[in-house]
C-alpha cells in the first residue's frame, strides 16, 4: 500500500502541488516589476510607457473566461500542462527584448496564458476538497500568489547582481518548465488518481454540497451572467484588486522614486509586503473556520472576514503621508496582510456557490474584472503618477475595500 492510500491525506499533496505552480505563476509576472527599474534605465522607458505594458499584461489576463472555458472543456491536466509551458517560454522571451514594444507583446501573450492561475487552482480545490476544508486548501494554494511574488525581489536583485536583467526572466521562465514536468508526474482527478485510497475518495465526495456537483453540462456564460451571486463576488474583486497590482507592478518603482531606496533596500523592502500576504492568506480562512465553529454559517463566515480585511485595509490611507520610509513599507505589508485575508475569501466562496462543472468559467468571468479594475487603476498611476504624485491612489485603495464589503453583504445569496 502506498503513502498516501495509509495516510489518506493525498489532497494536501495535491494542493501542495498546486501552491508550487502558483508560486512560479506569480514568479514569472513579478519578474517584470522588480526589473523595471533597471532594464527601464537600460531601454529608455518612461513611466507611462510601462503602464502600458503592465496594462497589457491584465488585459490578457482579462481573456481569463476563455482559459477558464478551456480548462472546463478540456481538463485540468491537460490544460494547466499546455498553459504553464507557455508560462515558461514567455517569460524567458521578455530577456530578448529590446523595446517597450516587445515588451508590451510579451506582456500581452504572457497575461492571457497566465490568466489559468486562480481559474485551474479553484477547480482542483473544488474537486479535492469537502466544504468544510475549501478554504483552507484555497489560503493554501493562495500562498503562492505571495511567496512568488516576494521570492522575485531577492530572485532578481541576484540576477542583476550576478549577470543582468535579461538573465532574471530566463532563470524565472524555466522554473515554470519543471513545474511542469512535476504536475504532469502526480496530477490526476480524484476519481482517476492511482494512488488515492478508497476512504479518502470517500470523504471527499461526502463533503461536497449537492448543489455544486457537476451537472454534465458545458457551462453557459449568459447564465451565470443572470446570477446575483456572480456578480456578487466579481464586483468585490473589481474594487479590490488594484492593490495586489499596485503591489506587483509599481511598489519597487513607488520605493525607488518617492522613498529613494537602492537595489539591497528593494531586495529586502519589496520582499516584505508579500511575506504579510502569505500570513494574510492563512488567516481569511482561519477565521472563517473559528467563526464556523461558533454557529456562523459558512456564507456568512467568508463575508464577516472578507469585512475585517476591508477595514485592515485601511492602514493603507497613510502610506503616503507618513514620514519614515520604513513605516511607509509597514503599512504596505500590512495591506498586503488584508487584501490576501479578503481576496482568498472571496475568490474561495465562488466555490461554495456554483458547481463544479462551470466553475473554472466563473472564476475566470470574475477575474476578467478583477484585472480590469487593475489594468484601469495602472493606466492611471501611469499616466497622473507624475503629476499628483502616488498618496491619491493610496487613499483609494485604502477605502475601495469598505465598498466591496458592502456589495458582499448586499448582492450575495445563500444557496438554497
Amino acid at each position: 500500500m502506498s503513502f498516501w492510500r495509509r495516510t489518506r491525506a493525498l489532497r494536501w499533496w495535491i494542493i501542495g502541488i498546486v501552491m508550487l505552480g502558483t508560486i512560479v505563476n506569480y514568479l514569472t509576472r513579478s519578474t517584470l516589476a522588480v526589473a523595471a527599474p533597471t532594464f527601464m534605465a537600460d531601454l529608455h522607458i518612461d513611466e507611462h510607457q510601462y503602464s502600458w505594458i503592465t496594462a497589457a499584461f491584465q488585459a490578457g489576463v482579462m481573456l481569463q473566461p476563455i482559459v477558464g472555458y478551456i480548462l472546463d472543456t478540456i481538463g485540468l491536466r491537460t490544460g494547466l500542462a499546455i498553459f504553464a509551458t507557455c508560462w515558461g517560454v514567455l517569460t524567458m522571451g521578455h530577456g530578448l527584448a529590446f523595446s517597450w514594444q516587445m515588451l508590451f507583446g510579451l506582456r500581452g501573450a504572457l497575461g492571457f496564458a497566465e490568466g489559468t492561475s486562480h481559474t485551474g487552482g479553484l477547480k482542483v480545490v473544488s474537486e479535492w476538497f469537502p466544504a468544510k476544508e475549501r478554504g483552507l486548501a484555497g489560503g493554501i494554494y493562495n500562498l503562492g500568489a505571495s511567496a512568488g511574488s516576494a521570492l522575485a525581489a531577492p530572485l532578481v536583485a541576484w540576477s542583476i547582481w550576478m549577470w543582468n536583467w535579461r538573465a532574471a526572466f530566463v532563470i524565472a521562465g524555466a522554473l515554470a518548465l519543471f513545474w511542469v514536468l512535476l504536475w504532469l508526474r502526480f496530477y490526476r482527478s480524484p476519481a482517476e488518481h492511482p494512488d488515492i485510497s478508497e476512504e479518502e475518495r470517500a470523504y471527499i465526495l461526502a463533503g461536497q454540497e449537492a448543489h455544486t456537483l457537476a451537472a454534465g453540462a458545458r457551462p453557459s456564460v449568459l447564465s451565470i451572467l443572470r446570477q446575483r451571486n456572480f456578480w456578487g463576488i466579481a464586483i468585490p474583486r473589481f474594487l479590490a484588486d488594484p492593490t495586489w497590482g499596485t503591489l506587483t507592478f509599481w511598489l519597487p518603482l513607488y520605493l525607488v522614486k518617492v522613498r529613494h531606496f537602492d537595489l539591497g533596500e528593494i531586495a529586502i523592502s519589496a520582499f516584505l509586503p508579500f511575506v504579510a500576504a502569505d500570513l494574510g492568506c492563512l488567516f481569511g480562512p482561519t477565521v472563517v473556520l473559528w467563526l464556523q465553529r461558533r454557529g456562523v454559517d459558512l456564507i456568512d463566515a467568508r463575508r464577516w472576514t472578507f469585512t475585517l480585511g476591508a477595514v485592515l485595509m485601511t492602514g493603507m490611507l497613510f502610506v503616503g503621508s507618513v514620514e519614515s520610509a520604513w513605516a511607509a513599507v509597514a503599512l504596505l505589508s500590512l495591506g498586503g496582510f488584508a487584501h490576501q485575508t479578503l481576496s482568498v475569501t472571496c475568490i474561495t466562496m465562488a466555490s461554495d456557490l456554483f458547481r463544479r462543472d462551470e466553475l473554472g468559467t466563473v472564476a475566470g468571468l470574475a477575474g476578467t474584472c478583477a484585472n480590469a479594475s487593475i489594468l484601469i487603476f495602472s493606466l492611471l498611476m501611469g499616466s497622473l503618477v507624475a503629476s499628483i504624485g502616488y498618496n491619491p491612489f493610496f487613499i483609494a485603495l485604502g477605502l475601495l475595500d469598505l465598498v466591496a464589503a458592502a456589495v458582499l453583504w448586499t448582492l450575495v445569496r445563500k444557496p438554497a
